[in-house]
């Protein structure tokens, strides 16, 4: 930036975004995603409940597409 004010974080954020090449993008938009849920979780006994009641519904995925969009 041309100026003496430092941008704000989402500014430097997207000028990081930007710099990186558009084929690695969608990597890096699943782990800010991946970051975001991390540092937002429910507490441990919230989480397992719904875990457990979204496995007892039959709201499964195959092991084999864990890391689907993930890694290429």
């Amino acid at each position: 930036m041309g100026s003496n004010i430092s941008p704000t974080q989402g500014e430097q954020l997207i000028q990081e975004f930007e710099a990186v090449p558009e084929e690695y993008r969608p990597a890096l938009l699943s782990m800010i995603r991946i970051f975001r849920q991390s540092i937002t979780l429910k507490p441990a006994d919230l989480s397992f409940q719904q875990g457990w009641g979204e496995a007892m519904q039959g709201e499964t995925y195959p092991l084999e597409t864990l890391w689907d969009g993930i890694v290429e």
